[in-house]
């Protein structure tokens, strides 16, 4: 049974060219079209993600889990297509990969709408 989270948006082109352009995911389509309010498919390593910049889709500030198997390859990826971990200075997972006491390694990012993104590898 999959589960889908939808990831509220203010501004759907915005989070789009963020989660395509430096996170890797694959836009599948935006409906009704690409001016707000709108909802949009995403999809990565076969898993689906939904943005929503309509109104009763949720609330901004979310954290998601992405499942990986590469946690610093992916995390220099993303650094060379623009993500900027200086807004969260004092938050080491924000500033690179980091083993946790529960056995993951991790590293986060934060979307233009302030919904944290952590790529975990177990």
């Amino acid at each position: 049974m999959p589960i889908i989270p939808v990831v509220r948006c203010s501004a759907i082109q915005r989070s789009l060219a963020f989660y395509t352009g430096v996170l890797d995911f694959h836009c599948v389509g935006v409906w009704p079209g690409p001016a707000d309010p709108a909802f949009s498919i995403l999809t990565r390593d076969g898993a689906e993600l939904h943005l929503s910049s309509h109104a009763g889709d949720g609330v901004c500030g979310q954290s998601i889990t992405v499942l990986v198997e590469d946690v610093d390859t992916l995390f220099a990826t993303f650094r060379t297509r623009g993500l900027d971990p200086s807004a969260r200075p004092d938050s080491p997972i924000h500033q690179g990969p980091t083993d946790q006491t529960w056995g993951t390694r991790e590293f986060c990012a934060d979307d233009p709408d302030g919904n944290r993104i952590c790529f975990t590898r177990r």
